[in-house]
């Protein structure tokens, strides 16, 4: 291990029985296929965007979509190069009705995944912005709130605080859910192993199955971390949002203040990124605790998915991909 730990700008995201890591020039997914051997896909980076898009707080903005476009499209790639969304021969068709059977499967797909994006956004907005205030307007008059204070600050505050809460405890609750679903759990392996290849690159130690299933599975840098700090600042935001709105329009403006929240979030991710302080270790700790049910031990194939695909976007020229 080298004196001094490196912090690498290299980033991941768990996939579908594999890994996708992106780093300063190339996207890489390593995803194991039924038949058991790792198929790759690899390209090349967009060029870097003007100046404007690297301004603090607009760059987490377009980090943030650019991130969220390109991880869902390698999501969906790697159920089919893993072979899972194709039908298998069970001796009751012939080799040509399951080719035009799996053809007809993979025509609808576009259609499918149109409808579950849908789905999904509906479901955050619901869950996530239009629930906590509803629940807190339903709240407030057995917790006691004056009528009279709406409109100041303290009551500002006091909304803020509860909506924030009662949206965190959703999300807990949310993520313990899911973790229950038998894909979901390999997911999660797999981003215990994205985590464990990026600390054993930046301890400067070699990249095999033994040195990768030492490291720790919980990264400061991970999504889940933003996600929660994304939570914490749209609290803090809340609070100079104006109160005395019915839930529907309260969500609404929530929903306008998300650019800001997003962009605040991923300083502070960044931060957290680049130095270990008291500060940082505290911001960083509700995300690290949350990956305690977002990652999971993963086994030596999971890691060898993720050793792949983090070996082959590894710049040529030496610290190019610093954080």
């Amino acid at each position: 291990m080298s004196d001094k730990q490196k912090k690498t700008s290299i980033g991941g995201q768990a996939l579908i029985e594999g890994v996708m890591m992106r780093g300063p020039k190339k996207t890489a997914m390593a995803v194991r296929h039924t038949s058991g051997e790792i198929r790759m896909d690899e390209w090349e980076n967009e060029a870097k965007k003007s100046v404007f898009f690297r301004i603090p707080l607009i760059r987490g903005i377009f980090n943030f979509v650019d991130s969220m476009i390109i991880g869902y499209k390698s999501l969906m790639k790697s159920a089919e190069m893993s072979g899972m969304e194709e039908l298998e021969d069970d001796g009751t068709r012939t080799k040509e009705e399951l080719e035009k059977e799996n053809r007809t499967l993979k025509a609808l797909m576009p259609i499918v995944t149109v409808i579950s994006v849908i789905f999904s956004v509906v479901l955050c907005v619901g869950l996530f912005f239009w629930l906590p205030t509803f629940v807190y307007d339903l709240l407030a008059p057995l917790l006691g709130v004056p009528a009279e204070i709406e409109g100041h600050f303290g009551y500002n505050l006091l909304k803020a605080f509860i909506t924030g809460v009662l949206k965190i405890l959703i999300f807990l609750i949310y993520m313990i859910v899911i973790a229950q679903m038998n894909d979901i759990k390999r997911v999660f392996s797999y981003h215990g192993a994205e985590h464990k290849t990026i600390f054993c690159y930046e301890n400067g130690e070699e990249l095999t199955v033994e040195n990768v299933k030492k490291q720790s599975r919980f990264h400061p840098r991970c999504g889940t971390s933003f996600m929660i700090l994304m939570m914490f600042v749209g609290v803090a935001v809340s609070m100079f949002i104006p109160q005395g709105l019915n839930a529907w329009y309260y969500t609404l403006i929530k929903l306008l203040t998300l650019p800001l929240v997003m962009g605040i979030g991923y300083e502070a991710l960044k931060l957290a990124g680049r130095h270990d302080n008291w500060f940082t270790r505290f911001i960083s700790a509700p995300g690290k605790w949350m990956q305690r049910i977002t990652t999971a031990e993963p086994t030596d194939d999971m890691i060898e998915c993720a050793i792949a695909a983090f070996k082959a976007v590894i710049p040529e020229e030496e610290n190019s991909d610093n954080w």
